[in-house]
């Protein structure tokens, strides 16, 4: 059987754009095949005559017929995407990188930290656990983001709650009217965790500030470095370790992630710039 050329895009058809935060739409795309993943690989996404850039789906990989990016407007091709309708196409290739490794977190209570579009590939292993949810203690999610205009995927959120097993906590920096919940940034719904640390991982993707802060707490909190799983997305471009500009330390982040331990990465200098 011939290999697949993986510098050639397969079209995939925007079926929708779902509109979550003033700067941040949600593309529902149905790839002219089945397009497997694991939950924290990327892919990469190509809008015709401009480029392309890469992102980690949104959606459930056991879904392989029907993706779901989530994707904040940022630059040339983001801004592209986002001008995008129902019925146009783009070039989807992958998928590329190292996942979750979800066979480590079984058994065991898993904290899942995101902030602002960070809960987006969050989402995706979210899907991943909830389809198996017998296989682990229990999860629990800590989800913060500017405002809650800025909270995506805000009408999922009385689903989730009802799900056996999982704990939800949400926070904003900065309250509005109707809000009822904390407000502060994700470090300050981190205080307590609910969670026995022998037995337990956690898993942080957001920006690099928060990430940063957000870590630190973990291990003052009492994670070991192993048990902490970062999504270092930034800064990848081809997806395939050529170009180099994802280099971080001694790894390539496209190949060798983009999930890694904190153990991995805690003595890379620079991480959190």
């Amino acid at each position: 059987m011939q290999e697949r050329n993986v510098y050639m895009p397969i079209r995939a058809e925007v079926e929708e754009v779902i509109d979550e935060t003033p700067n941040i739409k949600t593309f529902v795309i149905r790839p002219e095949e089945p397009f497997s993943f694991s939950t924290g690989q990327f892919a990469e996404l190509t809008v015709p005559g401009v480029g392309e850039a890469p992102f980690t789906p949104s959606s459930s990989p056991e879904v392989p017929e029907r993706l779901e990016f989530t994707i904040m407007k940022v630059g040339r091709v983001t801004s592209a995407l986002h001008e995008m309708k129902g019925g146009e196409v783009v070039g989807l290739r992958g998928p590329f990188g190292k996942g979750y490794p979800l066979d480590e977190f079984e058994g065991k209570e898993v904290l899942v930290v995101g902030g602002g579009v960070g809960l987006a590939p969050l989402r995706s292993l979210l899907y991943a656990l909830f389809a198996h949810m017998d296989r682990y203690k229990r999860v629990l999610l800590r989800y913060g983001a500017r405002t809650p205009r800025d909270l995506v995927y805000r009408y999922l959120y009385q689903e989730w709650e009802k799900k056996e097993n999982f704990d939800m906590v949400l926070t904003v920096d900065r309250a509005e009217d109707g809000w009822t919940g904390n407000v502060g940034v994700v470090t300050t719904i981190l205080d307590e965790i609910p969670v026995d640390f022998s037995n337990s991982v956690a898993v942080v993707c957001g920006p690099p500030i928060m990430m940063r802060f957000v870590t630190f707490r973990l291990l003052e909190a009492g994670y070991a470095p192993k048990d902490i799983y970062l999504s270092m997305e930034g800064n990848m471009s081809c997806g395939l370790g050529k170009c180099g500009h994802c280099i971080l330390g001694r790894y390539y982040v496209c190949k060798d992630g983009p999930v890694f331990t904190y153990e991995q990465l805690k003595d890379v200098p620079g991480l959190w710039e």
